[in-house]
């Protein structure tokens, strides 16, 4: 692997992670069409999940702070209001995970098929584009997060457990359905990249092993990567979350049909 190589990784996992265009769907369709195999170092990829990991993890670190202090603090005090609402919100993304977690554990095998499939994930990229395009038309509400309730708590984690499936977008799935369950755009958003944090942790935790073989003379790759793909997630997050507090969100939802129905077609074409 070159410098030039990991830097370029890096802004890429920077860029997908977050933004509702579905990663693992364009992984799968750049594999069938450039005939490029698998990542050949998970070692790395692991490395650039933990940066993009720890962009979610600064980038909220003072609402991260004040949730985990509602924990500790249980005393009748001028805040136990929102000490009151931070330990619900803790409640619901355990929930949306747990509710994810047991769709992975029930279906995530069949849903995996889907990465040797590339004309569904094509369509599932069209579906990707339809929700994230129909997104900017709820209404902002006034539910906040803190007050959703489980119900609408276990809907957004099964929407982030469908996105299992190559081609459907994490990101798209939980702003899309926290929004038309009701939550302001705002939390929506702020739910959404919390919520990625168990998810993030979830998907990389059996591979951290590999971490132990680590090539101590790749290292200065490595840790390009991983500082990339953090400084360019940051970006991403004050980016997306100002499109979707402003009912932008259209122009992922155009791009996601435009290369669903481009790979359809020249898989109809035998390319």
């Amino acid at each position: 692997m070159s410098f030039l190589s990991a830097i370029l990784l890096g802004v890429l996992q920077g860029l997908t992670e977050f933004i509702p265009v579905s990663s693992s769907g364009h992984l799968v369709l750049i594999q069938h069409f450039f005939k490029t195999g698998e990542s050949s170092s998970i070692t790395f990829e692991v490395f650039l999940h933990l940066g993009t990991l720890l962009a979610v993890l600064v980038y909220f670190r003072k609402m991260l702070w004040e949730i985990l202090s509602s924990l500790f603090n249980w005393k009748n005090t001028m805040n136990r209001e929102t000490h009151r609402k931070n330990r619900n919100l803790i409640s619901y993304l355990i929930l949306s995970t747990l509710a994810t977690g047991l769709l992975y554990y029930f279906f995530g095998d069949y849903m995996e098929c889907a990465y040797t499939m590339p004309a569904l994930v094509a369509g599932l990229l069209l579906a990707t584009g339809a929700m994230v395009f129909l997104s900017d038309y709820f209404n902002n509400t006034s539910i906040p997060a803190s007050n959703m309730g489980f119900l609408r708590a276990l809907i957004i984690g099964l929407g982030q457990g469908i996105a299992i499936l190559p081609g459907i977008s994490r990101s798209g799935t939980t702003i899309t359905f926290s929004l038309a369950t009701g939550i302001k755009r705002q939390d929506a958003a702020n739910y959404s990249f919390l919520l990625s944090i168990p998810a993030i942790l979830a998907a990389n935790l059996s591979e951290l092993d590999v971490l132990m073989s680590l090539e101590m003379n790749q290292l200065h790759y490595y840790l390009a990567g991983f500082l990339v793909s953090f400084a360019v997630g940051y970006l991403v997050i004050a980016f997306l979350i100002r499109l979707i507090t402003t009912n932008r969100l259209k122009i992922f939802g155009v791009y996601c049909w435009a290369v669903g129905l481009g790979s359809l077609l020249l898989i109809y074409l035998g390319k």
